[in-house]
């Protein structure tokens, strides 16, 4: 492996004191290949976050673009930046923020025709996206490829995340035990439709990140077999178990 140059070694001094990460740790982070899909309300202080943290390789799938109401939650992107695609916003911003990180930008949709091609290029997969098809296809995609997969999601003031590795087999669930089919349509608004506060992206992205690095280096609990609920009103945190669903039709037994 490359040797850090001196510039990195005073960027990471504060992870490679860590005894639990220390130099081996940032070079693993260094060599890691972690896909983002969705650059936006979550996606953004996700992005950030893994590129201050020196994962070497981010892809970023996201076919739309920056506009004004983006603003205020989607902090990877700036005014100057409205009418761009947000895969090329991105790669600005996190030049600029890291020059050691490589950025790939996938201008694209995840479709079930592109899903392999651009999950399996990648060690794990982290879904901000903001609709359920694509949760699906990212879950069930994941666990055909064996690629770990942490997800997050929020509404008004609410928001969720967790980690899904169900190839390593039982107790490990994925995420349609917990949600076997997308709910009927009309009857989850969008945040368009409800709304959301504009720092919960900061909070559950911020948190999303730190699932992504303790999952690469193998830290801590891994949030697999919990889902973590944010209320953001009552300031409120706490975790519910979950279980192997065994009739799952992703990973289940039958």
């Amino acid at each position: 492996m490359a040797a850090f140059g001196k510039d990195e070694l005073e960027r990471y001094a504060r992870h490679i004191i860590l005894p639990e990460i220390g130099g081996a740790g940032q070079q693993k982070l260094k060599t890691s290949r972690v896909l983002v899909i969705g650059a936006g309300g979550l996606g953004s202080p996700l992005l950030l976050y893994l590129a201050a943290a020196g994962v070497g390789t981010l892809g970023i799938v996201d076919d739309d673009i920056v506009s004004l109401s983006n603003l205020q939650r989607q902090v990877l992107h700036g005014t100057e930046r409205i009418g761009i695609k947000k895969t090329e916003s991105a790669a600005v911003s996190l030049a600029a923020l890291n020059p050691h990180v490589r950025v790939i930008e996938h201008t694209t949709r995840l479709t079930p025709e592109t899903a392999d091609a651009l999950i399996g290029g990648y060690d794990l997969v982290a879904d901000g996206s903001d609709n359920f098809d694509t949760r699906f296809l990212v879950n069930d995609t994941c666990y055909r490829l064996k690629k770990t997969l942490v997800t997050a999601a929020m509404l008004r003031f609410d928001g969720q995340l967790s980690t899904f590795k169900a190839h390593q087999g039982a107790p490990h669930p994925c995420y349609r035990c917990v949600f076997p089919e997308p709910p009927p349509p009309g009857s989850v608004p969008a945040c368009s439709e409800a709304g959301v506060l504009g720092a919960l992206g900061g909070v559950m992205g911020s948190l999303q990140a730190l699932e992504v690095v303790k999952e690469l280096l193998g830290l801590g609990e891994s949030l697999s077999g919990r889902l973590l609920l944010y209320d953001a009103l009552r300031g409120d945190v706490r975790t519910v178990k979950l279980r192997r669903d065994p009739q799952c039709r992703t990973c289940g037994d039958t």
